[in-house]
């Protein structure tokens, strides 16, 4: 099964940006992982292809229609299957995380969509079952950083893109912590030095090292982390 992306948007030539390039740009050209932009616009039954209208009750900006929006979503429905998840990028969704990168993996596929204007109409989200998801706590002008952004977090687990399991076997969060310390040469730099037990050749050691350096960055920069680590541990 090959992971694949649909993207709902109004802005379909942003995508795939920086998602094309490097690694994940040669995994999608080769075929590990497939990408689909779905332009909303095209759903839309009048001349000048308007998605949005004025909000009920009155106010700034404009809203994202749901009779247009769940055209959209039903057409990338069809193309990936009810299973898959569909996800409307939002600042007050649930905070999108390494085991929900894990999960949209497992799944196969994604449906996002991607806000502009002053959000979508609430309708839509409630009938189609979307579930809101947030790259974080700040505004941006659409969705679709965020959903590269997330996207990015998927692709790189996809067998064959990142190379080596390891690379991501040691990062952040794959074991529940924060990722230790890295070096490389020169052995001093600016009158700082590599730790000794790096260069020592205890493999043993620089283990050890490493577990205790990520416990340590763990507990002092992300308690919430640190507390679920304990928990898991015990």
């Amino acid at each position: 099964m090959v992971f694949q992306a649909n993207i709902l948007t109004i802005f379909p030539d942003m995508f795939p940006g920086y998602l094309g390039m490097s690694l994940a740009g040669k995994g999608l050209k080769n075929g590990l992982w497939r990408l689909k932009t779905l332009d909303i616009r095209d759903f839309s039954d009048n001349k000048h292809r308007n998605v949005d209208d004025t909000p009920a009750g009155g106010g700034p900006g404009m809203v994202m229609r749901a009779d247009i929006l769940a055209q959209a979503i039903d057409a990338s429905v069809k193309d990936l299957g009810s299973e898959k998840p569909i996800v409307y990028m939002s600042p007050r969704g649930k905070h999108f995380n390494q085991k929900m990168a894990e999960e949209w993996l497992h799944a196969g596929g994604v449906s996002v969509l991607c806000g502009r204007f002053e959000g979508v109409d609430e309708r839509v989200l409630e009938a189609r079952n979307i579930q809101e998801v947030s790259l974080g706590d700040f505004i941006l002008s659409g969705g679709e950083p965020a959903a590269m952004a997330m996207l990015d977090s998927v692709i790189r687990m996809i067998p064959g893109v990142m190379g080596k399991q390891e690379t991501l076997d040691e990062e952040s969060f794959a074991a529940g912590l924060l990722e230790y310390p890295q070096y490389t040469r020169p052995s001093v730099w600016e009158g700082r030095e590599i730790p000794e037990v790096l260069t020592s050749g205890n493999h043993k050691k620089v283990a050890e090292w490493r577990l205790e350096q990520s416990e340590k960055i763990t507990r002092l920069r992300r308690p919430d982390l640190w507390s679920t680590y304990e928990r898991d541990k015990k």
